[in-house]
């Protein structure tokens, strides 16, 4: 029994360290293995998981002192209350919940290595028909596809959000599929998730624009709540990574959040036509910069949300 307790503790401060400030647990989960995290993430976000997590360390050091010894239960006599504490402090570390626990986030990684100009409706009852998915852009400088970049920032997310408790649903994992964005919303929809992050990068002509926007729907039934989300989780990302805060732009422009019923974002995590932008948003250590800014960003959004309800 203090063997199963031991490793739910071990597990919860594993958990945490990932994103703490300096986010270097973060970068040491990384492929890579190294490089500086996000040394100006605030850990404001996490106050509540850490004290949470501090009383089980002082549960866990009471217990540890009146633990019986092997000799104490070899009577049989006096063991009985000692193993008795031993499961309650077990029980009591089972407790301890994450900021995210029993939240579900769907991730989007935009785009896939072939694109499918077949056409679908761009929202529910609508004449107006676009592609079903793009291929997207690429790095002027790296030359690297935006559905690569995007799917490395978007499993880092993933190990993010899954260390603080959620459970995590993605449309794609690898490059070879063909999925519609209708398709990759409808299947956010089934699944119920809490929130969507479609993960993307942006382009322009002018290769100086730089920064990040959050996109989401202006008109469909989750428009209100989707915009809430955005007001708290863009500037959370932008502390995180340093980037211009380029706004939140509502329109019903987007396949992807006109289909979707629960709130969702498109997040342009950067210009890959920016020849400065396009080797950070390859960079391992900024991608866990983004990874860690929109993690935390949720964690708010979640906190806010439940606070009303």
């Amino acid at each position: 029994m203090m063997k199963r307790w031991l490793c739910a503790m071990l597990a919860l401060g594993i958990a945490l360290a990932l994103l703490v400030p300096a986010m270097p647990a973060l970068a040491e989960a990384s492929d890579a293995g190294e490089g500086a995290a996000a040394e100006d993430v605030q850990a404001d976000a996490e106050a509540g998981a850490e004290a949470a997590l501090a009383e089980g360390v002082d549960a866990a050091e009471d217990d540890g002192h009146e633990a019986a010894s092997p000799e104490d239960s070899a009577d049989g006599g006096d063991a009985q209350p000692e193993q008795a504490d031993e499961t309650d402090a077990a029980e009591e570390a089972e407790e301890v919940r994450l900021p995210l626990t029993g939240v579900k986030i769907g991730i989007d990684p935009g785009h896939q290595a072939h694109g499918n100009n077949e056409k679908e409706a761009v929202a529910p009852g609508s004449k107006e028909k676009k592609a079903k998915v793009t291929s997207g852009t690429a790095g002027v400088s790296t030359r690297i596809p935006e559905y690569v970049t995007v799917l490395e920032i978007s499993l880092k997310l993933r190990e993010a959000l899954e260390a603080q408790g959620a459970e995590v649903y993605m449309t794609r994992e690898t490059h070879d599929v063909n999925l519609s964005n209708q398709e990759r919303a409808k299947m956010m929809n089934e699944l119920g998730v809490d929130l969507v992050l479609r993960i993307h990068c942006d382009g322009a002509e002018k290769r100086s624009k730089n920064g990040i926007a959050l996109y989401c729907s202006r008109s469909n039934s989750i428009a209100e709540e989707s915009y809430r989300a955005a007001e708290v989780i863009l500037p959370r990302v932008c502390e995180a990574t340093g980037a211009k805060e380029n706004g939140i732009i509502s329109n019903d422009n987007y396949t992807g959040q006109n289909w979707s019923e629960v709130p969702c974002l498109m997040v342009e995590c950067g210009f890959l036509s920016n020849p400065d932008e396009d080797v950070k948003l390859n960079d391992e250590d900024y991608q866990w910069k983004l990874a860690a800014g929109l993690t935390y960003g949720i964690m708010d959004y979640i906190a806010a949300r439940d606070a009303q309800e």
